[in-house]
């Protein structure tokens, strides 16, 4: 998988999942051993890449031309996930928000607290990031992994537990686990976007200016429980 070289004007992916054209309620996956071999171009590319399983949040589709139908949501994810420092993607103040870790996504359908934070979003980003902090459930660890060299990320997702090896190796555990009532859908991708929401308030997003670069993966196993 891979992005050709170019400027910071124009957003580059190349992207495998198993969920593309269907609504959200239809996702595949409601728990999931997903197992890989992968290395990619370098340890600092611009942009983002990895794999794992998420509810595609911030997808947006109202149905034409033949997609499903899909609004934003909350994020539910759990994945080996890669972000250039351009990024800040946690709502915490006491997770890793750049580089590449093992991290995890669980999110209501509603909560009650989204009401104030919507409202807030005009007047005090800080005050809104700081509210979605509360209702998204958030768990990260920062991986020390040559990730230009092959290895093998294996990661299991039930409905109590989230867990990553990484050669046969478990690199992380967490009780915070994707809300299983809302099935999730595999990707492994790599572009070039940033997206920030830092805790001074700040959101940014856009795209980078990259060389060529790759991500490899191999022995691309999924197992459903």
């Amino acid at each position: 998988m891979g992005i050709q070289k170019g400027d910071s004007l124009h957003y580059r992916g190349s992207q495998l999942d198993d969920y593309s054209q269907l609504p959200r309620h239809r996702f595949p996956h409601r728990s999931l051993t997903l197992s890989l071999r992968a290395k990619a171009t370098s340890s600092s590319l611009p942009g983002t890449w990895g794999f794992g399983l998420w509810n595609d949040p911030f997808g947006l589709s109202l149905g034409f031309g033949g997609n499903p139908f899909r609004l934003p949501a909350l994020p539910n994810a759990v994945w080996f996930f890669y972000a250039s420092p351009q990024n800040y993607l946690s709502f915490t103040g006491d997770k890793p928000a750049q580089g590449f870790l093992a991290q995890t996504f669980r999110s209501p359908i509603f909560h009650p607290l989204l009401i104030p934070a919507g409202l807030a979003l005009p007047f005090s980003r800080k005050v809104t990031r700081n509210l979605l902090g509360k209702v998204i459930g958030e768990d990260s660890v920062a991986l020390s992994v040559d990730v230009t060299q092959w290895h093998e990320y294996r990661l299991e997702w039930s409905a109590k537990r989230s867990a990553f090896w990484v050669d046969d190796v478990l690199v992380f555990e967490s009780p915070v686990s994707p809300n299983a009532s809302r099935p999730l859908g595999v990707v492994i991708w790599i572009d070039n976007q940033f997206a920030a929401f830092t805790p001074e308030g700040k959101i940014s997003f856009g795209v980078l200016k990259n060389d060529e670069a790759w991500l490899d993966v191999e022995n691309i196993v999924v197992s459903n429980k």
